[in-house]
């Protein structure tokens, strides 16, 4: 089972982040990440492994106050960099963490997203992938995040960060 830990506030987040997925360690994982956002953009750090491991792959020079951290157990995809938690829509602008499973992932994809270039082999990236267009098609995230909630089957929790507001950090969740 994975786990999803968020932070927005005053102080750095990356060791908070780190501290919260290890905290969650013993529910069982393949790999790990952590997002965060600062003046800079999204930096995001990730791979396959243990929370130890992931800690020699953070930049402990990026300085942030907000962020998300993920820890995943594959069952869409292999356990690898390109699988692992957050993921980011084809701009960049938003990033996503999520727990569960979505059923109706390859209906989404050839719908909504048929001409889509996904990066990995995971449901996680057509939520990312639905946000980002519904926000495009001129609703505001809030609006897009539940537009995209409310088509996806399945039971599962998000947490969202948008670089052109990262002061805000949203959740989202169905039966999970």
């Amino acid at each position: 089972m994975c786990g999803i830990v968020g932070y927005i506030g005053g102080q750095d987040v990356k060791d908070i982040l780190l501290n919260g997925l290890e905290k969650l360690e013993y529910r069982g994982y393949d790999s790990a990440g952590i997002a965060v956002v600062n003046e800079a953009g999204v930096h995001i750090f990730k791979d396959k492994g243990r929370i130890a491991h992931l800690r020699t792959v953070v930049d402990e020079t990026v300085l942030s106050t907000v962020g998300i951290g993920h820890t995943r157990w594959a069952t869409h995809g292999a356990p690898n960099q390109r699988n692992s938690h957050p993921h980011q829509s084809s701009t960049g602008r938003f990033t996503v963490v999520h727990n569960g499973v979505i059923e109706n992932e390859l209906e989404l994809r050839q719908e909504y997203l048929p001409n889509y270039h996904f990066i990995s082999d995971t449901d996680t990236e057509v939520i990312v992938a639905l946000i980002e267009k519904f926000v495009l098609e001129k609703e505001d995230v809030e609006l897009a995040i539940r537009h995209v909630m409310s088509i996806l089957h399945g039971s599962y929790a998000l947490g969202v960060i948008d670089a052109q507001n990262p002061e805000v950090l949203y959740a989202a969740k169905n039966k999970s």
